[in-house]
């Protein structure tokens, strides 16, 4: 890597790319893509805002706002509730912040309540409320960070305050009592960024704002502020990412009538967007390969020398990676590259994710904003309206899990309107690779739409539970709560955690029930060096097991830690300062068994099924690996807790006899399944709104409960998520999608790119790629046309909620305790170290 004196200058994105693809050999890349520039179309302000609120805004460089903002704060304005769907950069605040602080100035009374997803977009709002300077607004932050001293002043004396949703759950809902005068003078609650509150997340925040409408309805907002008007339920005000109906998702989120704005009318700088396949590494250093195919270069080691290269061009590039780990291996092993070049230039590289002290997070945005960081890897912590102006570049390691959210990435650079580069950089998997060669499933596509499922038992019936704690149910509040809700009470009811009353249900105990929002499976582990007693950060209990496990590598912001001792009762990791020149990366088993089957589709040879599932899994073992190789050093076993889930499956099953007919020998037949597994899972993504480690799967020649060779794919939270019901619901388009990609894969006899999987409990063994195709060409045979064909292929039968389901799965009887023998799976891993 040299460095060139002159990079200081601003390069255009396709003069960066012409010298990022110079670096190698072979053109990595597949394709390129030109997004070209827009327009802005400007709109008068609207009559109702004052004087104070425009100058304010024009000392913030907003001289008009763009026709789409005022078309929002109008409808906001006048009481309705309205989303508003545009682009990344696209001035999406200034919708609801006209509204919102509007009312505030006009009524000395009247609060304003701020939801977003992550701390980091709230920190950036606060910044951007408190910048305006408006008398009387006192804007606060109010969430896990805010230290206790400061929070009675808050909830005293802030007209705006700005939390997210686990504050409103945890701490707001249950102690409203405190919270009186600010919920009875709520005018808006404006729920940013609100396209991220998907699957069982977003069937929890659901409930969180139905929770939040009891209380305000409670509580009776009397405001007088004339122009808003005297109502009980504020006015909703969310802001998303360009989605597939975004009124209708709103809907269901808020449980309200919501009016939709859809046009972008903000100018936009044009984009240069390139797909990246790296390399494949040469044969030796593939040597380790179950059966020598060749493998790609990591995706991860490709963008972080894509990033080093971008800031010794003097591009301020914005690296999203996966996960926390990955984060910090980007920015480590950027910062060695660069450092080799130019000695100190690595000081202006970090990584940035969840986990961090606040103070660190805080520390990290400022050096963002002010240019003294150059390059930052973060996960998507910083995909969401963080005003990151200044821009040149994102690279995107790795399929995001959506089209909205590879915009919303891709997005982050050019938002001054200049131009910008984004480099999507594809993991070694059939979805990534599949997209890079495919980029018409990328491009003039419209972005998928948001799932959520307020009805799922699961949620509902916490949820309630949570209401019940703050204030008795009556039946009206059933009616809010919705489809199932009453099914959820009588449940309650009889597990004794609820008692009727004339009056309603009442909550039997005094502790308030215990629901996490975001399924992160146990409180936090803290990480603490033993040495000094400091702590470094948190993980997720979930995640524990498989980032902290004793002998697990720890990375924290380029420093490598090794875990001494990991105590989940205690909550607490003991590790301590080592640079090994290993990683390590936890595997786990697991087990499923059929509770019940809610559908099925009866094709012959061949059954499709949706129902509900139990899954056991646990991380046995860890492997150490060459960081410099990716050599296996040895595999250590570890003795950690079992866990299990209940959640909703599709599965198919086959009879013998058709694999046998289709050319598949007995014994390949686990390896054809687990290959059709693995690639089923990870093409799921495109025609359900998930991320492939929010799904699991399991396959088995022979499954103990259905008695044939049966391949599962489940959903990995607790209830479902409706992933497994959209993949039931399309299967036809989801396995020929599955079938083509491993087809079309150019490795002789399955490689990382079509049907091994980075996150497999049995190490990608056995695997059989041309057997995965004709299992799959058995499916797609048998299984009926996609409706509207009017073709039904003989007597296949779509049967649902009949004489297959009961609570038990009479038709497929549930075994408890059986093992499953012959079975392989690919359950939620993660890598380690």
């Amino acid at each position: 890597m040299t460095h060139d004196s002159s990079s200081s200058a601003r390069r255009p994105p396709a003069e960066l790319l012409r010298r990022l693809r110079a670096r190698h050999t072979c053109d990595p890349v597949t394709h390129v893509e030109r997004v070209p520039a827009r327009a802005g179309e400007p709109a008068p302000w609207p009559a109702w805002v004052p004087e104070e609120l425009r100058a304010a805004f024009a000392g913030r460089g907003v001289v008009a706002p763009w026709r789409h903002q005022t078309e929002a704060a109008e409808l906001a304005y006048a009481g309705q509730h309205v989303v508003v769907a545009t682009g990344t950069a696209s001035g999406k605040s200034l919708a609801y912040q006209l509204p919102a602080l509007a009312t505030l100035l006009a009524d000395p009374r009247a609060t304003v309540l701020y939801l977003a997803p992550t701390k980091a977009l709230a920190a950036d709002q606060l910044r951007a409320v408190a910048g305006l300077e408006l008398a009387g607004v006192r804007p606060a932050c109010y969430d896990g960070d805010t230290p206790r001293a400061e929070r009675e002043w808050i909830r005293r004396h802030s007209r705006f305050v700005l939390t997210n949703p686990d504050m409103l759950h945890h701490g707001i809902l249950p102690g409203h009592a405190h919270w009186s005068g600010f919920l009875r003078r709520l005018a808006y609650v404006v729920i940013d960024e609100c396209h991220t509150y998907r699957g069982v997340f977003g069937s929890h925040v659901a409930h969180v704002l139905r929770r939040l409408r009891r209380q305000c309805a409670k509580y009776g907002r009397t405001p007088g502020q004339a122009l808003v008007g005297s109502r009980s339920t504020p006015v909703f005000v969310l802001a998303s990412a360009t989605s597939g109906d975004p009124a209708a998702a709103a809907g269901r989120l808020t449980g309200l009538p919501v009016t939709a704005v859809t046009e972008d009318t903000s100018p936009r700088g044009g984009v240069t967007f390139a797909l990246w396949e790296p390399p494949l590494l040469p044969a030796d250093a593939s040597a380790s390969a179950a059966d020598l195919a060749p493998v790609r270069r990591s995706a991860l080691r490709e963008t972080a020398d894509l990033l080093a290269d971008s800031v010794v061009e003097g591009v301020r590039t914005l690296a999203f990676v996966r996960s926390r780990r990955g984060a910090e291996v980007v920015a480590a092993n950027a910062r060695r590259a660069l450092d080799e070049a130019v000695p100190g230039l690595g000081d202006r590289v970090a990584a940035y994710r969840a986990g961090y002290l606040r103070e660190e997070r805080r520390e990290l945005e400022r050096a963002l904003l002010h240019g003294d960081l150059l390059g930052l890897a973060s996960t998507s912590a910083l995909e969401l309206g963080v005003d990151l102006v200044g821009l040149d570049a994102v690279l995107i390691c790795g399929w995001p899990g959506t089209r909205a959210s590879l915009w919303q990435q891709a997005g982050r650079a050019g938002r001054s309107g200049e131009e910008a580069l984004a480099v999507l950089v594809a993991r070694d998997d059939p979805l990534d690779t599949y997209l890079v060669h495919h980029p018409e499933a990328l491009f003039g596509r419209p972005v998928e739409a948001t799932v959520l499922d307020p009805a799922n038992p699961y949620v509902l019936a916490p949820q309630l539970a949570c209401a019940a704690f703050e204030a008795p149910l009556t039946p009206a509040d059933l009616e809010l709560f919705g489809e199932g809700a009453k099914e959820a009470v009588d449940s309650l009811v009889e597990a004794g955690a609820l008692r009727q009353r004339p009056t309603g249900w009442y909550w039997r105990h005094r502790e308030r029930p215990e629901v996490d929002l975001r399924g992160e499976d146990g409180a936090p582990v803290c990480v603490v060096e033993a040495a000094t007693g400091r702590l470094l950060g948190t993980v997720d209990g979930g995640s524990a097991h498989f980032l902290l496990h004793a002998g697990a590598v720890y990375l924290h912001q380029g420093v490598s830690y090794v875990v001494d001792s990991l105590d989940l009762a205690d909550g607490c990791a003991l590790v301590h300062a080592e640079e090994p020149d290993w990683s390590t990366h936890a595997r786990d088993v697991t087990s499923l068994s059929v509770v019940s089957v809610r559908s099925y589709v009866d094709a012959g040879p061949v059954g499709l099924f949706l129902g509900e599932v139990d899954v056991t899994s646990q991380v046995v073992s860890y492997q150490r690996r060459r960081i410099a190789t990716g050599e296996v050093i040895d595999t250590r076993p570890l003795d950690l807790p079992a866990r299990e889930l209940r959640t909703v499956a599709v599965w198919f099953t086959l009879s013998p006899e058709s694999l046998a007919l289709a050319g598949v020998e007995p014994a390949d037949v686990p390896g054809g399944l687990h290959a059709a597994e693995h690639a089923a899972i990870g093409l799921l993504p495109l025609i359900a709104t998930c991320d492939r480690w929010d799904i699991g799967g399991l396959s088995t020649a022979l499954h103990p409960d259905t008695e044939a060779p049966t391949v599962f794919v489940y959903d990995g939270h607790p209830g479902g998520a409706g992933f497994a019901e959209r993949a039931y619901g399309t299967a036809a388009a989801w396995l020929r999608a599955t079938r083509d990609a491993i087809a079309e894969c150019g490795c002789e006899s399955g490689c990382p790119s079509c049907v091994q999987s980075p996150k497999c409990g049995n190490g990608n063994n056995p695997l059989s790629k041309p057997d995965a195709v004709r299992v799959l060409d058995v499916v797609l045979g048998s299984l009926p046309a996609p409706a509207g064909t009017g073709d039904e292929r003989g007597a296949a039968r779509d049967r649902a909620h009949g004489d297959a389901t009961n609570e038990r799965g009479a038709a497929v009887p549930r075994q408890e305790g059986r093992p499953l023998e012959r079975s392989v799976s690919e359950g939620r891993a993660a890598e380690t170290g």
